[in-house]
């Protein structure tokens, strides 16, 4: 097998090795030209590593006619992972308690180290408690530190304690971009010059954003990330794959974010949920490699798996401008040229795709999409009549900086350019600063009530910001640089202007917020704001300088230049050449090497902070934020006896209800338990920060003040009924009350259980919680690999049953024998009992092993001690 299809290629006067998809194609019969080329890296991936995991070779055969294969698994072994720090620290966290445990075992802890490459980087902490002026950066970072030094601290130590982790300081940039930008090195090859595609998981749900280059990834669990980080692969059925036929140009007055939102707005209504999307056409020919980044990156807005774009000269080019060697550009182009990665337009019409879309780039419209779906376009000349709901309600009078205000819904409390979809993208930078340019020497500005907020993707966009002497401008209208990280977009925005904030905390109003974001749930930017909606970074300034959304810029005044004459959207928009000449005078590939040669000497705070070297991490049992996991205490397969249902559940429940999220309230589980150990309201920071903590986490899971318990109809969120007293508690004093008792749990849900982004404490707080069994009517397809790798059993009713159709109430005992296919469930309360059988979710080869070993941690261990 070894040698079978391996081939030569060369590059910069060196001889690399490859392994030849087209040959084993063709060998069965197969043509390479009608394959995707998304799939086409699958099959590299799985031909190259069967050659040493022979149990990889089983999955080869689906790759023989893929499209008629979707009920057969691939498997999956990226050659990297890349962590955020909210979803990255307690991923060291386990390793950390994984070396713990080996050395309790009497091993070697120094056995445990990622098996892949992991860059961790730390961008999701910095929050905008400052904002619109030149002290805001200073400020946010300092309180930054202030808020994560124990968080910080442990990342140091596992900087210096793990092989293969590197650790890319706070307030350098945002992961995606730095990841697109410095990191991917597209292909890549191995000591002994064996060349291959750069592929990754991250656990970030925008990860997809490397696609853009080329680079096969997706975000998955922090769990799933785990898995890849310790040598395992993941497994899921052969995907479809969407190709999305590209033709025509963007009109000068579209934007990337305007193409990337009616992308997500086309394919939402195509449905290409759990699919590849892959793009091709025409079109590509003349789509800037930022603009490829700014829609690969919303593909878990459009709900596909990743949105993949092809090796092309576009690439090339992206390579060129970020300052990658010219030896590492002629390696990549010669491998893809080689292996059949390279773009090649004679065979779009060859190709084969499971399904078809298509979109004429010359009908893009300038867009936003809101108020509460990133899936929801709307056209500008549209944006008043989505705020009519509101015609009823009075003024709302408040004082801001000494100056009186009667808004009306729609104002904006908050306008922010931040997240990794638009400022990855100069582009739409310059317009934006262009765009502020025109407006101050028109003598606009933005009214005081706005809280506005710029934090770049990285200090690239600064410097051509800065030496293009646009940023002067954005400083002008209050769009101050607040911090390198994603701030606005997860939550990050911090409090809104002075005096409207306690406003609002008093009495609610449909306030608005717009940002450069590819996100916009309901309550996920601030809590305080009522409709969000996503646009490009220019057309926030525009609505920021007009003060609300509730406007038709394409007709109504922005506002008034110093004369008192009407200032129209249309004087303020850039034309293409004038960002073209600034795009081509000032944004050189010494930018990216300049700055990312010192990216990590960048942060003096940073460098400056101390951190223990040991081998295992000493933990401080008074910390808050880091603490030593209970993870190996249960080990074997659950004896599933006389289990009581912790909840029961309805439809769609996503892991924003199950899992913690948001800041911590004073008196929820989470927020007493910190009230006890002496921290003070104002430091409990978020759940976010503190994924670290197992006993913070566990005391926010299903803990979302959304979500509705069936067993207490009469509260929302996170409480239950006590089969033990008899009385409605919250969830996890239930659970822990059924531990002392020595009582297992379990939970009842329907249709979707797990939807949304993939989160690691989903999955780690149910267990923890002594959840043993989740029965739904179907589960999302990352939160069942989840639950099976932390050991709890997904099971789903058969048949078409329901827990109504069965006539279940929650109120009875569990009891559950099982093989590897069909579980039988026994439940019975004191008035009436029922037997049913329901299907075991072991999806993957692999998720027996690691149900039996009680969870995928357990399991490394075992295979590393023997």
């Amino acid at each position: 097998m070894e040698n079978t299809y391996q081939k030569q290629f060369q590059a910069n006067n060196k001889v690399y090795t490859y392994y030849d998809i087209a040959g084993f194609l063709a060998e069965h019969q197969q043509q390479l030209s009608a394959m995707p080329y998304s799939i086409r890296v699958l099959l590299e991936l799985t031909l190259r590593h069967s050659v040493t995991k022979p149990k990889m070779r089983e999955f080869l055969d689906s790759f023989i006619d893929w499209d008629k294969k979707h009920d057969e698994d691939v498997a999956y072994k990226p050659e990297r992972v890349i962590l955020q720090d909210f979803t990255g620290v307690p991923a060291l966290v386990d390793l950390a308690a994984m070396r713990d445990e080996v050395k309790k075992r009497g091993g070697d802890p120094e056995k445990i180290n990622p098996d892949v490459p992991v860059h961790l980087v730390i961008d999701h902490s910095v929050q905008v408690d400052m904002a619109a002026n030149d002290e805001a950066f200073d400020f946010n970072v300092k309180q930054e530190f202030k808020r994560n030094h124990e968080r910080y601290t442990f990342l140091k130590w596992a900087q210096n304690s793990f092989d293969n982790l590197t650790i890319i300081p706070p307030d350098t940039g945002i992961i995606h971009q730095v990841n697109l930008e410095y990191l991917s090195e597209v292909i890549r090859h191995d000591d002994k010059n064996v060349a291959f595609p750069d592929t990754l998981v991250g656990t970030d749900s925008h990860t997809t954003m490397i696609n853009g280059l080329g680079v096969l990834g997706w975000g998955v669990g922090g769990i799933e990330a785990e898995a890849s980080m310790l040598g395992e692969e993941s497994y899921f059925p052969m995907p479809k794959v969407v190709g999305v036929k590209l033709t025509g140009k963007l009109p000068e007055t579209a934007t990337a974010t305007d193409f990337a939102l009616t992308l997500t707005n086309l394919l939402r209504k195509h449905n290409v949920v759990g699919k590849f999307v892959e793009f091709y056409g025409p079109g590509l020919k003349d789509l800037p490699l930022a603009n490829r980044a700014t829609v690969a990156n919303m593909a878990p807005e459009y709900g596909a798996t990743c949105g993949f774009f092809p090796i092309d000269d576009q690439t090339l080019a992206y390579l060129k401008l970020t300052d990658r060697s010219a030896e590492q550009i002629e390696f990549i182009k010669a491998y893809a040229k080689a292996n059949s990665f390279f773009y090649n337009s004679a065979e779009d019409d060859q190709r084969h795709y499971s399904e078809n879309e298509s979109l004429d780039l010359s009908t893009v419209q300038s867009s936003l999409a809101g108020p509460k779906r990133p899936q929801d376009l709307i056209y500008l000349k549209d944006m008043p009549k989505h705020l009519r709901q509101y015609d009823e309600l009075p003024d709302y009078p408040v004082n801001v900086e000494d100056t009186d205000f009667s808004l009306r819904p729609g104002d904006l409390g908050i306008a922010a350019i931040t997240s990794c979809t638009n400022t990855s993208n100069p582009e739409v930078l310059i317009e934006a600063g262009l765009l502020a340019k025109r407006a101050v020497e028109k003598g606009l500005k933005i009214p005081k009530y706005v809280k506005t907020s710029f934090a770049p993707g990285s200090r690239v966009v600064t410097e051509y910001l800065k030496i293009a002497d646009l940023q002067q401008y954005l400083d002008a209208l209050g769009f101050n640089i607040v911090g390198y990280g994603c701030t606005t977009c997860i939550g990050n925005s911090g409090k809104l202007k002075e005096n409207l904030q306690s406003r609002l905390d008093n009495e609610a109003y449909p306030i608005a917020a717009i940002e450069s974001g590819n996100r916009n749930f309901e309550g996920r930017v601030n809590p305080l704001t009522k409709d969000t909606f996503l646009t490009s970074p220019p057309l926030v300034v525009a609505y920021a300088l007009a003060g609300t959304v509730d406007i038709d810029i394409t007709k109504d005044p922005l506002g008034h230049d110093k004369d008192g004459n009407p200032v129209y959207f249309k004087e303020l928009w850039p034309d293409a050449n004038e960002v073209s000449k600034v795009i081509h005078d000032y944004l050189k590939p010494e930018l990216f090497s300049t700055n990312y040669s010192n990216i990590f000497q960048q942060n003096k705070t940073w460098n400056e902070l101390t951190a223990p070297t040991s081998t295992t991490y000493q933990w401080d049992k008074r910390s808050t934020y880091i603490d030593d996991p209970p993870l190996f205490e249960n080990n074997g397969d659950a004896d599933l006896q006389d289990m009581r249902v912790l909840a029961k559940l309805g439809d769609s429940i996503t892991t924003d209800h199950i899992s913690p999220a948001g800041f911590i309230g004073k008196t929820t589980p989470a927020g007493k338990y910190l009230l006890e150990h002496g921290v003070q309201t104002t430091d409990f920071n978020s759940y976010g920060s503190r994924r670290g903590n197992h006993e913070v986490m566990m005391r926010g899971t299903l803990a979302n003040v959304r979500l509705q318990n069936e067993l207490t109809p009469d509260k929302r969120g996170g409480f239950t009924k006590s089969w033990l007293t008899g009385k409605d508690t919250t969830i996890y004093e239930a659970a822990m009350d059924y531990k002392k008792h020595g009582i297992d749990s379990v939970i009842l849900a329907g249709k979707d259980y797990g939807m949304g982004s993939s989160r690691d404490w989903a999955a780690k707080g149910v267990e923890l919680l002594g959840v043993k069994a989740v029965i739904a009517e179907s589960f999302e397809r990352i939160h069942r690999s989840n639950l099976v790798m932390m050991g709890v059993l997904p099971l789903q009713y058969l048949n078409g049953d329901t827990a109504e159709s069965l006539g279940l109430v929650g109120d009875e005992k569990f009891s559950i024998t099982r093989d590897d296919k069909v579980a039988h469930v026994h439940a019975e309360d004191d008035d009436h009992s029922i037997d049913f059988d329901v299907k075991v979710r072991f999806d993957a080869p692999i998720d027996s092993e690691y149900y039996k070993e009680h969870g995928i941690l357990p399991m490394v261990i075992g295979n590393k001690l023997n």
